[in-house]
């Protein structure tokens, strides 16, 4: 869960929307792709793939995401599908709901996070196809 060395900076691939440093922005942001703010928003985040807050941003803000690696500043509710990444610059306040947690050693983190696998049904066959002949002897009984 904490890591000691920080990661060199990755490839998040195709950026579709920035917010730049020195720019703010109030309101609800929707989206699909990769998103990077490094500049002041609040608000409400929504998208089903990767938020990036860079270093320089500071975010008032509900966010639900895919996935989330945070740099700056972050206070609010956070739930993230995949997994939330705090890198050694990061300060992050609020609430984290995900089912993946990475904190970097240096990172500030008072949150309180709830950590849960996606839930998977499990229907057995043997039991199903069982059910199903119980079913059609039942109706083929009554004629």
């Amino acid at each position: 869960m904490f890591s000691r060395r920080a990661k060199a900076p990755q490839d998040f691939g195709e950026i579709r929307a920035f917010l730049g440093e020195g720019t703010s922005f109030s309101g609800a942001l929707r989206f699909e792709g990769t998103v990077r703010l490094d500049g002041q928003f609040e608000g409400d985040v929504s998208g089903g793939d990767l938020l990036i807050i860079g270093e320089t941003a500071t975010v008032q803000a509900d966010i639900k995401v895919g996935s989330l690696v945070v740099g700056g500043r972050v206070e609010g509710n956070i739930v993230a599908r995949k997994r939330v990444e705090i890198l050694p610059t990061a300060q992050v306040s609020g609430t984290i709901k995900t089912s993946s947690l990475v904190v970097c050693d240096g990172a500030v983190l008072n949150a309180s996070c709830e950590m849960r696998r996606e839930e998977v049904k499990v229907v057995h066959l043997s039991q199903k196809r069982g059910d199903e002949a119980q079913s059609a002897e039942r109706f083929l009984g009554n004629r």
